[in-house]
Order: C-alpha cells, then structure tokens, then sequence
C-alpha cells in the first residue's frame, strides 16, 4: 500500500483566533470550523472524554491543509513550541511564498519573529524560519530563478 495524498498538517494552540489571523495573512483560507469530541474521536485520539475546537485551512493551491487544534479537555500535557530546530520529531511546517520580505512585514503585525536570517540557497530559493502564533516554528521559501519548464519563477 502507498500514500495517496497527505491530507493535513496538525498543530495545537492555545488562542485559535490568532492563528487563524495568523495563517490567513500569510494565505491560507479558512475551510471550516467544528467542535470535536464524542466516542468516536475518543477512540481515535487515544484520549478520554476528548474536547476540541479545530479550524481547517487550506492552502491557495488547494494541494494542503493546516488543522488548527484548541484543546478544552483533557489538559494540554507537553509544550514543543519553543523547540529549536534540531529538537526530535514533529518541528515545523514550510510554506512557499511569492515574496519573502512582503511575508515578513505583513505575519510581523501578527507577532511573527525571524528565528535566524533569510538566507539564499544557490539560485534556486530564498529560505527562512520565523516563530509565529504561540512561538510555533514556521518555514517559509521563495523560489528563485527559472524552474524545470525554463519559465521564470
């Protein structure tokens, strides 16, 4: 069996409204919002008596989801949000932008921190790390140059 598509990307917070204003600067459009919990996603989750607020975003392309998790109940139990980058497992999410700088200024107004510098890659990308809603560790990349096709990017 392989992969057929990956379907989303999830990450929990404390305030959803933030990181939904977060994310919506930085493009992505608000799918849907719902209340989560009842047997069924106790049984997935591994979790008892499960409470939680998603919001669903969704990237322009269509191609990617981001699910924004609020944990009511039971209580959140670890804080990875101020990982460095070289902490094990899940750390961050990369997102492509059109013009890196633009991004920068516009998620700054939503409390958004470059971790290190913008840095380029050969010809071929403008790469970055920025600390967004709750210090959640956020990559963005701008393609540079010419792509497969010989069409400039």
């Amino acid at each position: 069996m392989t992969v057929k598509r990956m379907d989303n990307v999830g990450i929990v917070v404390e305030d959803l409204e933030a990181a939904i204003a977060f994310f919506s600067e930085l493009g992505l459009e608000l799918e849907g919002r719902a209340p989560i919990e009842g047997d069924w996603a106790d049984g997935v989750t591994g979790l008892r008596h499960m409470r939680v607020e998603i919001a669903m975003m969704r990237t322009p392309d269509g191609h990617g989801r981001l699910e924004i998790s609020r944990f009511l109940a039971p209580p959140v139990v670890a804080d990875h949000r101020r990982a460095p980058v070289n902490a094990l497992g899940y750390l961050r999410v990369m997102f492509t932008v059109e013009d890196i700088d633009d991004a920068l200024v516009r998620l700054a107004r939503h409390g958004a921190e470059l971790v290190g510098e913008v840095a380029q890659y050969r010809d071929a990308y403008r790469l970055c790390y920025i600390r967004g809603p709750e210090g959640i560790l956020i990559g963005l990349a701008q393609e540079l140059g010419e792509n497969k096709h010989g069409q400039t990017r």
